[in-house]
């Protein structure tokens, strides 16, 4: 076989048999070496059809592997196509892939692509394996339901705010047991504000006289019209998020029949409390099934939070070498930027990974906690800024998430006391060694601790 032109040129070849794409809405550009084909460039449209003619032309070829950006959408039906012809594909972050100035057409695009990852210098991207993928979807769709059904709470007390009906001010939450009897029985026809309020429960923190207060309205029917339109359309996605949740349920019983069952019994929760928006099923006994670790052991990372990591994630973590580079995968490592010997910046890089997004979230709340990773939050935010210490402490909640899943760590939180503890035996120890420099010693004061 002849040597491609990149040999030629110097540039050491990895992949001999690489082909490049470049991703459209309506069509893709293919460029394969031009020792392989008379048409070393051609172009397919987005239909299925053209998508099947286009993966059989690279086997046929021989090609075994391929590039392509992660354009959009778009590249998802040519990912899947192409690999269930047997191909690896490679997708690649536009980032690396960004071509030198100059002209740019597709075709030169789908050309420098194929000799990037020739020269194996484009990094594939992070892409879960089938069954994982459809568990994503279905957790993206849900979170997708919550986010519409939120608008039309909104709506809702919108609605009640034209009224002058103050049952938000009242109730602790309108989409609660007292607030949805309440705005049910107004749509239905109820004006009464002794009878509205007679529906409310009687743990809440208001008393039957001051709810009574709040449902004296100004009724318009325009308003009325709007709270029954938000409340029928509220109504629609609760019930979209139980057929969400039967499906995810059956993802999650269908991947843990591949698995081996935990030897030892699931332990105890740590609260007991539902969390508003909870899955419709026991998130916990599933999930200790499929990866055989209690993740909601780890301080910060609840029952849902623990099902979205994985679904992002996957189960086999082993595609990052070490707790680093996951870390570094989800930026909330340090950055490198370095010239002349001197540091340019160390800021965190920004992303829009939903894993980093919540592990921030999970920081946030951890914070507020007597435990050790809250105590170290607590440390830093006073020396650093808060901003700077929810990084710290969701890289610190990500690496016991990677230990636990890579290597089946049981995670017992030693306390904050014990944090301090620790904290003030490495300043001593810092203090001791500085002195030492200095020809001092160090004696330590009675009735001082």
């Amino acid at each position: 076989m002849k040597k491609h032109d990149l040999k030629q040129r110097g540039l050491p070849v990895i992949h001999d048999y690489a082909a490049g794409i470049d991703i459209g809405s309506r069509f893709h550009v293919v460029a394969v070496p031009a020792d392989l084909a008379k048409e070393s460039v051609q172009t397919f449209q987005a239909f299925t059809a053209d998508l099947e003619r286009m993966a059989n032309w690279l086997v046929s070829l021989g090609i075994t592997t391929v590039a392509m950006e992660s354009t959009g959408i778009y590249w998802i039906p040519v990912y899947e196509i192409l690999e269930a012809h047997g191909l690896q594909v490679v997708l690649a972050n536009a980032r690396d892939a960004r071509a030198v100035p100059g002209r740019k057409t597709d075709v030169n695009d789908a050309q420098w692509i194929q000799r990037l990852h020739a020269c194996g210098l484009l990094r594939a991207s992070f892409h879960p394996d089938r069954e994982i993928s459809a568990l994503r979807s279905y957790l993206r769709l849900r979170e997708r339901h919550l986010d519409y059904a939120a608008a039309h709470i909104q709506h809702m007390q919108k609605a009640l705010t034209h009224m002058n009906l103050q049952l938000h001010h009242v109730v602790a939450d309108i989409t609660g047991l007292s607030g949805m009897r309440i705005i049910r029985a107004i749509v239905a026809g109820e004006r009464s504000p002794s009878s509205l309020a007679a529906l409310s429960d009687k743990r809440c923190k208001a008393g039957v006289d001051v709810i009574e207060a709040s449902l004296v309205g100004n009724y318009q029917p325009e308003h009325i019209f709007a709270l029954t339109q938000a409340l029928s359309m509220y109504d629609a996605y609760q019930a979209q998020l139980l057929v969400c949740d039967q499906q995810i349920a059956q993802t999650l019983i269908k991947l843990s029949q591949e698995k081996t069952l935990p030897a030892e019994p699931l332990p105890k929760p740590r609260h007991n409390t539902r969390q508003p928006n909870a899955l419709n099923f026991d998130v916990r006994t599933l999930l200790y099934q499929l990866v055989g670790v209690d993740l909601t052991q780890i301080h910060g990372i609840g029952p849902y939070l623990a099902l979205r990591l994985v679904a992002e994630c996957g189960t086999d973590l082993s595609r990052w070498r070490t707790c680093h580079h996951f870390t570094s995968w989800l930026t909330l490592a340090p950055g490198c930027r370095i010239s002349g010997g001197k540091v340019l910046s160390a800021h965190t890089r920004k992303t829009k990974n939903r894993v980093t997004a919540h592990l921030r979230l999970a920081a946030v709340t951890v914070g507020r906690t007597n435990t050790a990773l809250g105590a170290f939050y607590r440390r830093l935010a006073a020396r650093i800024g808060k901003a700077k210490a929810v990084t710290a402490t969701a890289r610190k909640i990500a690496i016991l998430f990677y230990n636990t899943m890579r290597f089946g760590m049981n995670y017992q939180d030693p306390g904050a006391d014990h944090y301090e503890q620790k904290y003030r035996e490495r300043v001593v120890k810092g203090l001791h060694r500085r002195a030492a420099e200095f020809g001092f010693t160090l004696q330590p004061v009675e009735g001082v601790s």
